[in-house]
Formats: structure tokens, C-alpha cells, sequence
């Protein structure tokens, strides 16, 4: 064979060193690749276009969110004007006008922060502040008897107005709240039950990604029913959603939840009774370590460690809330508490009765050595 043909054969083993047709073939594939990469590279560019005009969007929707906030900006009272009540009110003074009342003597605090002080003595002249909105800061184990006394108020404040303002509770317990609200309060107030899951020591540095629970429990005489596929939004009825009293209502809400959402919160749409199942597991169990760690009067050291120093953290945050809030979220939410106890309890057992066993393993294995040991030792001496 000649040098020539060699040349052109795989090291003369046969195998040509170019196939034209393989080589045709290889180009097809890059060429399709290319194509698909052009594609790809184009598509994100087409993406991210896409992403740049719905931020744009938001963001024109956002400021119009604001300017109609802000054009009709919510009248709130405020009953209870302790640590909690002081909390909320400095900041949803931004959003609104802030009437404030409670048993103490609270004017010059509610000055302070731009809001006006009512005697609790006084609910009548607090009612005629033309509320929008009413939160109801009291202690939970207050908060059926503030109820109480206030509604005989409303009804005459609702006999004259036919429209009452929209209560809004802010209790760390939902179902307790929201059966004695419905229970008590003239049909014609709204109900928005909720639970701003912070307070002044973790929300001291704003409220941003904080969460806000929120259930619209009763809204233009129409009770929301967590078992049921009624949907305030959604509804089909036609005549319901049209009225113009729900719209009104709908509005109120709407513009009472827009505050917490421009401040930051993260809002969470929930059921009172799923609220208390999930609180018990979260919220209950935080206090209850907290306070049975309190109890074994814990203090820092010249070791501590990380997790130590999270512990005595704890310890603080939760005993810096009042024994009434404890207790409050104990027995108003007794089922699930009782259950989050018991199950804290079996734990405690099982953990001990670990501990136990390897203890006893432990003695044995030492019992065994020890045997070992000794007769070896008398062996050693009958060869002696």
C-alpha cells in the first residue's frame, strides 16, 4: 500500500483518519446544540425582561396601594394601653389617627406618640371619636369582661350609626376570642381576629418578616365558617359581593391589614382553630421550657457556652411577659396545652429511663470486668 493511502488510514490499522460522513454528522449535532444554547442564552434575556417589567408592575401597584391608604387613612382606638397597646399604637400612628384608652392615666405617654387619651370612664366619649377600627389590647384574662362591659356601648353607639366599627382583637389564644366576640358584640361590627406573632421585645427593631395571623371572622353580618367552602373573596354570590355594605366592609379590613402589611409583616391567613393547634405546638412549649427553666433559677457563668447563652435568652424573653399571658395561653387553650404537657412529661420520662438503662448496662459491663479480673487473678495464683 502506498505512503499516500497509509496517510490516510488510522495509523495503518484500516480505520480512515476522516470520515467525511461521520464528520457531516458530528456538525449536524453541534449546529443543533448551538442553536439550542442560542435558544437557552435567549430565553433567560427574554426572562429576565419579563422579571424587570413585573417588579415595575409591582411596584406601580404598591405605590397605588399606598396613595389609596393613604387617602382615606383608618381612624383606630385602642383599648389597653399597656406594654402591648403602647407597642402597636407608636407604630400604627404612621398609618392613621390614634385614640387610645385604658384604666391609667396615660395622657401624656399617648401625647407622646401623636394619639389622643380617653378615660376608660369614658366610653362614650371614646365611641364618639368615630372610630374605624377597635383593637382590644387587654391581658387574655380581661378580655371577656373589656367585652362584656363595652358591648351595652356599641349597641347604643350602633343604634345610632346602624354601622359599628370593626373590632380586631390581638389575643396569643384565637378560638377563646373569637367565641366571646361573636358571642357579645351586636351583629352590625365587623370581626377581624388576629395575632401579631411579636411584641415589643422582638419587634423593637421593626416588624419586617415577622408574622401576622389574621382571620376575617365576621364580615357584613356573615360569620366565616372554618369548616365550611365559604370564601369572603370568592364567593359566587353575586348580590353578597355587590353590596355595598360588604364592599365597605371588605374595604375596611382591607386598609386595617395593608398597615401591617407595609410595615413589613408577613401575613398569614388562618383559621382560629388551626391558629391554637399550631400555637400550642409553638408558642405554648416556648413559654413552658422557658418558665420551668426560670424555675431552676439559671445564671450565666464564666463558661457558658453558645447554646447556654440561647438558654438564658429563652429564660428572658419569656418571663419578661406577664404570668397572666402564661397562664392565659394555658387555659384558654387548654386541650392542646394539657396535650403539649403531657407529651413534654413522657418525653422527660423516656429521656431519664434512657439515661437509666445505659446506667445499668454500665454497672454491668463494670461487674463483668470486675469477675473477669478476679478469676484471672485465681488462676494466676493456683499456677503459682
Amino acid at each position: 500500500m502506498s505512503s499516500k493511502n497509509n496517510d490516510s488510514m488510522d495509523g495503518g490499522r484500516g480505520r480512515p483518519l476522516y470520515d467525511i460522513n461521520g464528520l457531516g454528522g458530528d456538525l449536524g449535532t453541534n449546529d443543533d446544540n448551538i442553536n439550542n444554547d442560542v435558544s437557552e442564552i435567549g430565553r433567560l434575556e427574554e426572562l429576565k425582561q419579563q422579571e424587570a417589567d413585573l417588579a415595575r408592575q409591582l411596584a406601580a401597584i404598591r405605590m397605588e396601594k399606598l396613595s389609596a391608604l393613604r387617602s382615606k387613612p383608618l381612624t383606630i382606638g385602642v383599648i389597653g394601653f399597656g406594654r402591648f397597646g403602647q407597642f402597636i399604637a407608636k407604630t400604627l400612628g404612621r398609618h392613621g389617627k390614634i385614640v387610645v384608652t385604658s384604666r391609667s392615666d396615660y395622657t401624656e405617654i399617648a401625647n407622646g406618640m401623636g394619639a389622643e387619651y380617653v378615660p376608660l370612664s369614658e366610653p362614650e366619649t371614646f365611641l364618639d371619636k368615630n372610630l374605624d377600627v377597635i383593637i382590644l389590647a387587654t391581658s387574655i384574662v380581661s378580655f371577656e369582661s373589656t367585652v362584656k362591659s363595652l358591648t351595652p356601648h356599641l349597641r347604643e353607639h350602633v343604634a345610632k350609626r346602624s354601622k359599628g366599627p370593626l373590632l380586631v382583637d390581638v389575643l396569643s389564644v384565637k378560638e377563646h376570642a373569637r367565641d366571646i366576640l361573636l358571642n357579645y358584640l351586636p351583629e352590625e361590627c365587623d370581626i377581624l381576629c388576629t395575632h401579631p406573632m411579636f411584641g415589643p421585645d422582638s419587634g423593637k427593631n421593626g416588624w419586617k418578616n415577622l408574622n401576622f395571623v389574621f382571620e376575617k371572622t365576621r364580615v357584613d353580618k356573615v360569620v366565616f365558617d372554618p369548616n365550611s367552602c365559604v370564601d369572603f373573596e370568592r364567593s359566587n354570590d353575586r348580590a353578597f359581593n355587590e353590596a355595598y355594605s360588604y364592599t365597605e366592609s371588605m374595604d375596611r379590613i382591607e386598609r386595617f391589614l395593608s398597615i401591617w402589611e407595609e410595615e413589613g409583616c408577613r401575613m398569614v391567613p388562618l383559621s382560629c382553630k388551626s391558629h391554637d393547634e399550631y400555637a400550642a405546638n409553638s408558642q405554648f412549649i416556648t413559654h413552658l421550657m422557658g418558665r420551668i427553666l426560670g424555675a431552676q433559677g439559671l445564671q450565666k457563668t464564666p463558661i457558658d457556652t453558645k447554646g447556654f447563652e440561647s438558654v438564658l435568652k429563652l429564660i428572658d424573653s419569656t418571663t419578661a411577659d406577664s404570668f397572666d399571658l402564661f397562664y392565659g395561653l394555658y387555659k384558654f387553650n387548654k386541650k392542646n396545652s394539657l396535650s403539649i404537657i403531657h407529651q413534654l412529661q413522657d418525653a422527660m420520662d423516656d429521656v431519664v429511663d434512657n439515661l437509666k438503662i445505659l446506667e445499668k448496662k454500665d454497672l454491668e459491663q463494670q461487674k463483668v470486668h470486675v469477675n473477669v479480673e478476679s478469676d484471672e487473678k485465681q488462676r494466676g495464683a493456683r499456677i503459682d
